[in-house]
């Protein structure tokens, strides 16, 4: 349950240091298991030599199983569950609606055909991919947005029926420019539709964790307006809330989120959903907390997800977007019946 009273900088300290530790550890665990397996010594002493730049007293384990091949997935794991989260939890404070995901609304299926169009027409092309995958992240949420709308206002219900139709509507425009691939290609692109992060990034890591920073960290300074927004849109403007900004900014974002994640993973879904209203149970409803708490939830989220996709039938790896649809598609059913 959610802790009473006024939210304190010392609180949010020390609910971030405590989930921070977590990641640690899920992060930790998630680097030893798989085929072959490594010890928790062998790990951290992995870690401390390539932080300390002494790999020449590296042994081949370490170089090729943790640091070549766990180490980049998990990262990568970490910064979309983050991404997927805080837009998740993000969208729920816009649409005041928490069954709001980048997923359940179709936005993540609009990020793919873009991405996909962008490969049919150049597949050497990556930040085309990206770009393309964001104008249909964009295009997806402005539509669902309008959509929902019913008198002037957002109709909880019409809106979620918005989102899924439209998840429908592109669905099938997937299937219909999948039917347009080369045999070699479509299997990859099937698995990559279904969550997966074992393929090639279209951009380096290291602008790839800038970008998502950023994007959570814009989201971040729209923190009290969202709290005010939470009781209806022309009560935050006369509490002196630029909801037009708000929007914009998490929007724009929240888009950005979306399309980097379905670039780098396939569209993955129900993490938006399920991490912040577990982390707005765990420690309430502000969203000066909400943010960082469901950035760092989601991150150990998509890791012990990806860690069970590819270790609980090994060698065999299952689409990491069918793990989180395990845990996240009871959770839709149960705030949708909570709702009704």
């Amino acid at each position: 349950m959610a802790a009473a009273g006024p939210l304190t900088l010392r609180r949010v300290v020390s609910v971030t240091v405590l989930l921070a530790l977590a990641l640690a550890a899920v992060v930790l665990v998630a680097l030893r298991l798989g085929p072959v397996a490594i010890s928790t010594r062998g790990v951290a002493g992995c870690l401390v030599q390539a932080a300390t730049g002494h790999m020449q007293n590296a042994t081949s384990n370490c170089r090729m199983i943790v640091l070549d091949l766990r180490l980049p997935r998990v990262l990568l794991a970490l910064l979309v569950g983050a991404g997927l989260s805080v837009t998740g939890a993000g969208f729920q404070a816009l649409l005041r609606n928490p069954l709001a995901d980048p997923y359940v609304l179709g936005v993540s299926s609009g990020a793919a055909v873009g991405a996909i169009l962008a490969l049919l027409a150049e597949p050497q092309a990556s930040l085309a991919m990206v770009g393309a995958a964001f104008a249909g992240a964009l295009v997806t949420v402005t539509a669902v947005y309008l959509l929902g709308r019913r008198g002037g206002q957002l109709d909880s219900y019409t809106l979620l029926l918005a989102g899924v139709i439209t998840a429908s509507f592109f669905s099938a425009v997937i299937m219909f420019l999948m039917a347009s691939l080369p045999g070699r290609d479509l299997r990859g692109i099937v698995f990559w539709l279904m969550g997966d992060l074992s393929s090639p990034l279209p951009v380096r890591l290291g602008w790839l964790t800038l970008v998502i920073l950023l994007a959570i960290g814009a989201i971040y300074t729209t923190s009290a307006d969202l709290n005010l927004l939470a009781a209806g849109e022309q009560e935050a403007m006369h509490l002196g809330v630029n909801v037009g900004r708000v929007k914009l900014v998490v929007y724009l974002a929240g888009s950005l989120l979306t399309a980097l994640a379905v670039a780098v993973s396939g569209a993955i879904g129900y993490i938006g959903l399920l991490v912040p209203h577990v982390m707005r149970m765990l420690f309430g409803s502000d969203y000066r907390l909400l943010i960082p708490a469901s950035a760092l939830g989601g991150a150990i989220a998509l890791i012990i997800a990806d860690t069970l996709a590819r270790t609980v039938i090994a060698p065999v790896e299952l689409p990491v977007g069918a793990m989180t649809a395990i845990a996240g598609a009871p959770v839709f059913i149960y705030l949708l019946r909570r709702k009704l």
